[in-house]
């Protein structure tokens, strides 16, 4: 009995011994992987980046927008009378001047009842003289006179009535352009709904875009603009005579309108258009690689070199070209700006900076 209370003992003490040595073996181990951790953070090396001196440089400040090419003039032809089309007088895609006669509506009705009220006034102008004569003879009453000559006024209003209805049988050119394809024939019962033929006049034009409303106050009246279309590669210039008195609230946008000649007509209404607008010199600007800013949800920064590490600064840009932006706050010369490696990079790490030309 003894015997097996010994061995139960020893069993114990040994299960006892197993355990302690196990959690005294993990310890150790936690311990030298904690060292070597430490020591490993403690030798990281710096991240290689590129940098550059920030510096003082001249700045042409032009923005690129799109617009669009439109007419000086454009209407589509109408006729203001119902009736039949008795002659058209113009060829498609070809020039007019204003005033020119391009359609003629059937008007002998009308000059029927011209020719009618015309007989009655003529009468009634005669019975208006005799009762004239009559009145400073005493013959007759001013109220028989006044009314005599009121029948006369009236066959006068319904002749100038009748006569501008006679003139709206001819439709002509409101002022001179280039017509285009028409969609009428002789014969043809117009109305006013009908569509002739569309009228544009394209020299010059103009050229219709909106700019961005925190340069509403560089653009001025006679500012001149650099576009170019598909059609048109080569630069075109314009010059701006009207904007928009108010800013767009939907899309915090100014609308400005230029106009440019177009004597070979190779700028065609409705294209589009690619407008470059200077808008004023920064001799003093500073300007650094666009991939070097970060947006972040309260504007944006940037990171430059300080003392072996990264040191974040928040900036306020102005115009971006294709390669730069123009930073308007946040940054002084000689900040040595950090140009990329930026979004894996964090406030404080120790960076290795390759200075670059700007």
């Amino acid at each position: 009995m003894k015997k097996r209370y010994i061995f139960y003992i020893i069993l114990g003490l040994g299960l006892a011994y197993l355990v302690y040595y196990r959690i005294s073996a993990n310890n150790k181990i936690e311990g030298k992987g904690s060292g070597k951790g430490t020591k490993e953070n403690k030798s990281a090396p710096p991240l290689n980046v590129d940098g550059m001196v920030v510096s003082l440089s001249k700045f042409d400040n032009d923005i690129e927008v799109t617009g669009n090419i439109d007419p000086n003039e454009s209407v589509v032809l109408k006729s203001e009378v119902s009736g039949l089309v008795t002659g058209i007088y113009f060829k498609e895609g070809s020039n007019v001047t204003k005033g020119t006669t391009l359609v003629k509506v059937n008007d002998r009705d009308i000059q029927a009842q011209l020719q009618e009220a015309l007989t009655k006034q003529k009468l009634s102008a005669t019975t208006e003289n005799r009762a004239k004569q009559l009145l400073a003879k005493g013959a007759i009453s001013q109220e028989e006179y006044d009314a005599a000559l009121a029948d006369l006024k009236s066959y006068q209003s319904q002749s100038q009535l009748i006569r501008a209805q006679l003139a709206k049988t001819s439709i002509v050119a409101p002022f001179s352009g280039r017509i285009g394809l028409r969609s009428i024939s002789t014969g043809v019962y117009l109305t006013p709904a009908t569509v002739i033929a569309n009228l544009v006049s394209t020299n010059p034009v103009k050229i219709t875009f909106s700019i961005p409303d925190k340069y509403a106050s560089l653009i001025k009246v006679g500012s001149e603009i650099i576009f170019t279309t598909d059609a048109s590669p080569k630069g075109n210039k314009g010059k701006v005579y009207a904007i928009e008195p108010s800013i767009n609230e939907a899309t915090r946008t100014l609308q400005v309108r230029a106009l440019a000649p177009n004597g070979d007509n190779a700028l065609l209404p409705g294209s589009f258009a690619k407008v470059k607008l200077s808008l004023n010199t920064l001799n003093d600007a500073i300007l650094i690689p666009t991939g070097a800013v970060i947006p972040v949800l309260k504007g944006k920064i940037v990171f430059v070199a300080k003392g072996g590490k990264a040191e974040e600064r928040k900036v306020e840009a102005g115009t971006r070209t294709a390669d730069n932006i123009v930073i308007t706050s946040g940054l002084t010369a000689g900040d040595t700006v950090l140009v990329n490696g930026s979004m894996s990079m964090k406030k404080g790490s120790a960076v290795k900076v390759h200075l670059i030309k700007q």
